[in-house]
């Protein structure tokens, strides 16, 4: 004696009733509070991170949030274009010594007596 088989479609419970999705109906809002007296707001305040002096400083000053945020966005900006400038400044010099090292090694090599003299001259004005 096998058990019958049963399958979901064999199910003989009734089936769930159809649920309306539900639909949103505006409220109006409530009326603006009515104070006695001046609210009292509380602001906390806290440090701003080390990094931010200058922005501080000309806040305290009184300046506009327009020359603070110029600081923010321009301060950056100018470190990295005098940054940019001191290297290729010290690439120029790297490259005005070595020109000068190879100069006096082949004036000392190929000029012989006469060169070797011209060199020393150059190394001890140098």
């Amino acid at each position: 004696m096998s058990t019958p088989r049963r399958y979901q479609f064999d199910n003989q419970l009734p089936a769930l009733p159809q649920q309306q999705a539900p639909v949103y109906r505006p409220e109006p809002l409530e009326a603006p509070a009515v104070y006695d007296q001046q609210p009292v707001v509380v602001q906390h305040i806290h440090q701003a991170p080390p990094d931010r002096t200058v922005q501080r400083v000309a806040l305290g000053a009184g300046v506009g949030g327009g020359a603070v945020a110029g600081a923010v966005y321009f301060g950056p900006l100018l470190v990295a274009a005098l940054s940019s400038m001191a290297i290729s400044l010290a690439v120029v010099a790297l490259v005005v010594v070595v020109s000068a090292w190879g100069v006096v090694t082949v004036v000392r090599s190929i000029g012989g007596p006469d060169g070797k003299a011209a060199a020393k001259t150059l190394r001890r004005k140098g």
